[in-house]
């Protein structure tokens, strides 16, 4: 554990700093088929441009959410940076030692970014077991009130998510071994058949099928011996695609406002905003309140102060100059200073331990040259280009998509703002992510803390049997293909999903083929 343990960060010797620029550069820009440019000399519409000039990339490989913006790519300084922050996101961070990785402890969620993202901005694969030494798996615990018209978290108790791995001598707030996951099926009010009797999912190996999540915790497994798990519910959320966040950071708060005025007027689709969050002295280049853009919840307005910037703290625990505390809560430390093991291990006393574990200057473990080229590599993933657009059976699926109201939450396109400070190129960019970025409620059945998610952007989706080997979706990746995704989109997407169950067969396929290629 960082505080208790000798440790300390020695950067990589010059020779291999001044080297790797070198060698990463050669092993990815000199690569034809990485390049982000268009593949051959065709004519391309601009919905083929789904992150826009700059921030698309002409790549359906298993690297398409890997791969810089063009702006990134050309600009020599930026590429060192991105590659450095992609090497940061893709190795495990350890307790101790000589190593650049230094600092996990004193409890974490998980060692590294690719371990809940897996191809760096895919999400995670549905699993039957809640066990987060399984690569695939990357779930977060959720631990709410279900009695709380706001599903208010435990935060007394447990952090927003939850940690259930700890650096000895210090004990987990929850032990895995008594989460336990189960995968339930669940038959609709139409018998799960579309209105031509056909069955759901119909030719796959689950046919008919449909299938949601439910969570139970010991309350043995808990640490804390006056939290009454009975008075409270569990759940899990999958975590969110990183590539093109760096263009949905850019669309303008203005923009964001006047699309839920609009959703409000209209009556259709009432989308919640996120709440206004204050940020004044997080983020340099936004000080004030914005709504709400990231995570399920749209509980993060910027990409300074959003999903990417806060994990790389509070999942791994590695603290920085801006962040000289732990990611833990007050009566964890309590409970910790005052546990008999820790004091024996650690030969301190329990204010001594308390003391350390609430600390607010602790020796930062992670320097911000490596913290800004983490968020140059985290704003600077270009979105793969849309593919097939212009086959028959796509171009029909469009015209459903349309017809059938998808974009009543699937806002089909935005412009960023003008002037994109973090990364100027972003700014001015048409693009297609198919998202309106407010909440909505689906009304499916539990749905956890998630009863009010924010509305998937779809760009680039298509590829995740590529990229990741599976095609989960979902905020707890109940839907393991589209179908199943449209089938769950209840209450006020019901009228959306009736639609799409009257529709032919060919109909139904040909909107799928459209959500594949976009």
């Amino acid at each position: 554990m960082k505080q208790f343990k000798k440790q300390f960060r020695k950067t990589f010797p010059s020779l291999i700093r001044a080297a790797l620029p070198l060698i990463l550069a050669a092993s990815c820009s000199d690569d034809p088929d990485l390049k982000p440019v268009p593949p051959d000399d065709r004519e391309y519409g601009e919905e083929w441009y789904a992150g826009g000039k700059n921030g698309t990339i002409f790549n359906a490989t298993a690297r398409a959410y890997k791969q810089p913006v063009q702006p990134v790519n050309d600009d020599p300084v930026l590429y060192r940076q991105f590659m450095r922050g992609e090497e940061l996101a893709g190795k495990s961070f350890v307790t101790a030692g000589e190593t650049g990785y230094s600092g996990l402890g004193p409890v974490y969620i998980r060692k590294s970014c690719v371990a809940c993202h897996p191809s760096y901005g895919g999400h995670s694969k549905r699993v039957d077991k809640f066990d987060t030494s399984d690569s695939r798996n990357g779930y977060l615990l959720m631990i709410y009130d279900p009695a709380s018209p706001t599903l208010a978290l435990a935060s007394k108790y447990f952090t927003g998510m939850t940690q259930t791995r700890a650096v000895t001598p210090f004990k987990p707030p929850i032990e895995e071994s008594g989460i336990h996951l189960t995968w339930n099926e669940y038959v609709d009010e139409h018998g799960n058949r579309y209105a031509d009797g056909t069955p759901y999912s119909d030719g796959y190996s689950y046919a008919g099928t449909l299938i949601y999540p439910t969570v139970e915790v010991e309350q043995s497994a808990i640490l804390f011996p006056d939290f009454d798990m009975s008075r409270h519910a569990a759940s899990i959320e999958a975590t969110i695609g990183i590539y093109g966040v760096g263009l949905l950071d850019a669309i303008s708060d203005e923009d964001l406002r006047a699309q839920y005025d609009e959703e409000q007027a209209r009556g259709y689709s009432p989308g919640v905003i996120g709440a206004d969050i204050d940020e004044t002295g997080l983020n340099p280049y936004f000080p004030g309140k914005h709504p709400g853009r990231f995570t399920y919840l749209c509980t993060r307005a910027t990409l300074d102060n959003g999903p990417g910037a806060n994990a790389l703290w509070n999942i791994t625990n590695v603290t920085r100059p801006d962040r000289r505390y732990h990611y833990i809560t007050g009566e964890y430390a309590r409970v910790m200073s005052e546990d008999a093991d820790v004091q024996a291990a650690l030969k301190k006393t329990a204010e001594e331990i308390y003391a350390d574990l609430m600390s607010t200057g602790l020796e930062p473990e992670m320097t911000m040259e490596d913290f800004d080229a983490f968020m140059v590599w985290h704003r600077g993933i270009a979105v793969p280009a849309a593919r097939n657009l212009d086959d028959e059976t796509v171009q029909r699926g469009r015209t459903l998509f349309h017809e059938t109201g998808c974009t009543a939450c699937h806002r089909p396109s935005w412009t960023t703002r003008a002037n994109y400070t973090p990364l100027p190129a972003l700014s001015n960019q048409k693009i297609y992510p198919y998202t309106d970025l407010l909440r909505h409620d689906l009304d499916m059945k539990e749905p956890g803390r998630a009863r009010l998610c924010r509305t998937t952007p779809l760009w680039g989706r298509g590829l995740l049997p590529v990229t990741s080997g599976h095609s989960d979706m979902l905020h707890d990746l109940r839907a393991r293909n589209y179908e199943e995704a449209i089938l769950w989109h209840g209450g006020e997407a019901q009228i959306v999903r009736d639609k799409f169950r009257a529709m032919p067969k060919a109909d139904r396929q040909a909107l799928i083929r459209f959500l594949e290629a976009i």
